[in-house]
């Protein structure tokens, strides 16, 4: 497995690729990896004859009040769980190669980042946007990878592609979590291990409302009721958002079909966290 830290590196290596008519996939990530990151690899690695990995904590997607200077990082333990997927390059630049210290072009998207996680992080998506864009156009992928944790993203890299007509194909993979049912996450190391305990009341609630979709459940009120009440029964839970909204444009809707979302929003202490599922999909399973 190569590592690179320059642009200049990174599309020499891709364009050697190429030219042996290899395709190429690409997996974004701000490293601390586990294995929903992991999962993603193996997606990559089994689709194409090439996969990259960015290990990239992006500054510009973090708000003046978040956690970027505390943002965990272990590039350590990312490269050795990189290279035991398969994985051929690891991009790991820094900020100062990513963005010029006169850096002022921006690729932000409308509609879809105004809800849910837009609402609270009004740069974040204007920010993970930008540096999708560069990568894609750095490393002209075949495919990218991204988790469904982050449904929002996932939308909102989907429709840039589509808009901007980027010649790659989006691929999301499904979330991954721990045997208690709690969806893997870099900012799950934050927690002490009584709000590691209380951070379950997120994985319970999706499986609640996931059961009561089984049952017959279409009216969005309803729904986000009971999964708020169910929120409501953890002391250390304060909720940002529940919403039901339109799988493909991030809308609240009042009623819901197959394909649309159901997402969270979760402070447990100062670590906020985030979950959701997809209507229709198979119900999370985990011991209690």
């Amino acid at each position: 497995m190569k590592v690179v830290t320059t642009i200049d590196d990174l599309r020499a290596q891709v364009s050697a690729w190429k030219k042996e008519g290899l395709t190429v996939g690409l997996c974004p990530t701000m490293g601390y990896l586990h294995e929903g990151h992991a999962s993603l690899m193996e997606h990559s690695v089994k689709d194409n004859d090439r996969t990259v990995a960015s290990v990239f904590v992006n500054p510009i997607q973090f708000g003046p009040t978040e956690d970027l200077a505390t943002y965990p990082r272990d590039f350590d333990h990312d490269c050795a769980l990189l290279e035991s997927k398969g994985v051929d390059l690891v991009f790991h630049p820094e900020a100062s190669e990513m963005y010029a210290d006169d850096f002022c072009t921006y690729v932000d998207i409308d509609v879809l980042s105004k809800t849910l996680c837009g609402k609270t992080r009004p740069i974040h998506f204007r920010g993970v946007c930008t540096v999708i864009t560069k990568l894609l156009n750095t490393v002209c992928p075949d495919r990218i990878y991204f988790g469904q944790k982050d449904a929002q993203q996932l939308a909102i890299i989907r429709r840039m592609v589509r808009d901007l007509n980027f010649n790659v194909e989006v691929i999301g993979c499904p979330i991954v979590r721990e045997a208690d049912g709690l969806a893997k996450s870099s900012r799950n190391t934050y927690l002490s291990p009584e709000e590691r305990k209380a951070a379950l009341i997120l994985s319970r609630s999706i499986r609640l409302g996931q059961d009561l979709v089984t049952g017959g459940e279409r009216d969005s009120a309803a729904l986000l009721k009971a999964m708020k009440d169910k929120l409501a029964s953890e002391p250390l839970a304060d909720v940002e958002y529940v919403e039901v909204v339109n799988g493909l444009n991030m809308q609240p809707i009042p009623t819901f079909t197959e394909g649309d979302l159901v997402a969270m929003a979760v402070r447990i202490g100062t670590t906020r966290l985030i979950d959701n599922f997809t209507v229709g999909e198979p119900s999370i399973e985990f011991e209690d």
